[in-house]
């Protein structure tokens, strides 16, 4: 079984993210970019699953900038065996719409004839959270989302997701898409004799032109701006006092 994980380069979640002065987007200058969180998880995923036996090849896929080899990278240090990357932005600032993303993704999947995606359930910098639904909807293939545990075996896929009500534990036929929750796993650290043989592996890389795809954006973005910042807190001194404060400050009572 053929496994093919996207993966996207984004601002480190480490990083305190800073706004333009002019509202145009986020400043990327001098700022630590690394893969999504969530897509890393996906990757330790796929890789558990050919390490279990369930899986024979890993593959990863990245689109934006050249430099989204980093991720790919890193995604073959953990264990992947080969990597794909699509250019379809030439500015680190220029972010592909998910509609592109996911029609990308189908080019490659209909080359590639995997038979699992896993994805990470949404990326940290635009949260959109809908690339592997929109992935599921145009390959026709069943999908599972906000995966917290997941098992192959017979040509279906187990999935646990969380929902508001608890956990819900359903079953796909594959080829299928899941994407990839928090607790899903804790991804490995590369090892330094796994990065130095990353290098040796192969990474295709192809543009959107080569896959048929057109990535004309659809959405403009008018203006970004910083979340407003709380304000400090009061102490009561009286549970009275607490309500009062509710009532006529909070207007929640």
């Amino acid at each position: 079984m053929k496994i093919i994980v996207p993966v996207k380069r984004v601002i480190d979640y480490n990083v305190k993210v800073r706004v333009k002065a002019d509202g145009s987007g986020v400043d990327l200058a001098n700022v630590k970019m690394s893969m999504n969180p969530f897509d890393e998880i996906a990757v330790e995923q796929a890789i558990r699953l050919k390490e279990s036996g369930a899986a024979s090849e890993v593959v990863v896929v990245s689109i934006g900038v050249k430099q989204a080899q980093e991720v790919l990278r890193t995604a073959l240090a953990m264990g992947a065996d080969r990597a794909i990357l699509i250019s379809a932005a030439e500015d680190v600032h220029d972010d592909i719409e998910p509609l592109t993303v996911a029609k990308l993704l189908k080019a490659v999947i209909d080359s590639e004839a995997p038979q699992l995606v896993i994805a990470g359930k949404q990326a940290i910098d635009n949260d959109m959270g809908a690339t592997g639904q929109m992935l599921a909807a145009l390959l026709g293939w069943g999908q599972a989302t906000f995966a917290s545990e997941l098992t192959v075996a017979d040509g279906r896929a187990r999935v646990t997701r969380e929902v508001d009500g608890g956990l819900q534990t359903i079953e796909v036929d594959l080829p299928a898409i899941v994407t990839a929750d928090l607790r899903l796993n804790e991804p490995r650290y590369a090892s330094l004799p796994n990065i130095m043989k990353a290098k040796k592996k192969p990474l295709e890389e192809k543009t959107a032109a080569d896959l048929g795809v057109d990535i004309t954006p659809r959405l403009k973005v008018l203006e970004t701006e910083e979340p407003a910042a709380r304000k400090a807190g009061v102490k009561v001194h009286s549970v009275a006092e607490l309500v009062e404060k509710l009532k006529t400050e909070a207007g929640v009572l």
